[in-house]
């Protein structure tokens, strides 16, 4: 397990976990999400490829439509 911050709060989540992991297990997969580590912009297209490592700041935006 390693330790990551997500959108300020602690969690822990199972070693090799890539974005795309973390997205789903957020419940968030449906979602259009940004989503930003260690403060630089992970496209969507390497989600699946990015591997979260121990301490990584993560954060991730949905967006909302509304008027």
């Amino acid at each position: 397990m390693i330790k990551l911050t997500v959108n300020g709060q602690e969690k822990q989540v199972a070693d090799a976990t890539t974005v795309r992991q973390l997205i789903i297990e957020l419940e968030l997969g449906k979602a259009a999400v940004a989503v930003e580590v260690n403060r630089e912009l992970i496209p969507k297209k390497i989600h699946e490829s990015t591997t979260l490592n121990e301490g990584d700041t993560v954060e991730l935006v949905t967006l909302v439509g509304g008027g």
